[in-house]
């Protein structure tokens, strides 16, 4: 009996740990779950005029309308979306209450010939400062972009480092509105926990099996 006190303390301390980390993703989960709900609200919320100096941390996603003007070539960004295939994010300078800002004006086809109009324009969407870049995007070449880089494209465009992702514009223009969602934010916390509790389960049965066989063995 007393040769089993440590494979069973080891089966036990385990399967404590491993079923300690199923615990702990279950909680990410909820938290994870909270905080897209939390986002979802903000996105679908009444839309608010433009602030003055909104914050990347407090406003993301922030439910804005304005009314302003194209003024200056937009960009491209290269992408691929679910539904439409390989194409470009129109990124453009709006002035707007006499500043600039960036408004993504959503998706065309790889390569479409684009014409923004010139008359004002009322633009419905949300704040966004995506983060896009990697180590291996590949460096923008003329107006073809690969990545929603704020800072670099306010700079190029001359704007506040301010993007607003439209949904609704007016009158409608030619690029597709994109919105904002919550699509993109991963939220794999549920299978990590099924994962964890099944080597929990997994280390328990061995650990059952393998003092089952040394009673076998000493009976």
């Amino acid at each position: 009996m007393r040769r089993m006190i440590v494979p069973l303390l080891f089966g036990v301390l385990g399967t404590a740990v491993l079923a300690s980390f199923g615990v702990w993703q279950v909680q990410r989960l909820d938290w994870k779950e909270g905080l897209i709900a939390e986002i979802e609200a903000r996105i679908a919320a009444d839309p608010v005029p433009l602030p003055e100096a909104p914050d990347p941390q407090e406003d993301a996603y922030l439910a804005v309308t304005l009314t302003g003007s194209v003024e200056g070539y937009p960009v491209r960004v290269f992408g691929t979306w679910r539904g439409g295939g390989a194409g470009e994010r129109i990124v453009a300078p709006v002035l707007t209450e006499g500043r600039r800002v960036m408004v993504d004006f959503g998706f065309v086809g790889a390569g479409a010939v684009v014409t923004l109009p010139d008359g004002p324009l009322e633009i419905t969407g949300n704040l966004d400062w995506p983060d896009e870049t990697n180590s291996s995007t590949p460096a923008p070449d003329g107006d073809q972009w690969f990545a929603r880089d704020v800072g670099l494209l306010s700079e190029v465009l001359l704007a506040d480092p301010i993007l607003v992702v439209a949904r609704e514009v007016s009158p409608a223009v030619q690029p597709t509105p994109l919105p904002v969602g919550t699509a993109g934010i991963p939220n794999n916390h549920l299978g990590y926990a099924i994962q964890w509790f099944g080597l929990a389960l997994v280390w328990a049965g061995m650990t059952a099996f393998y003092l089952w066989r040394m009673t076998r063995r000493t009976g």
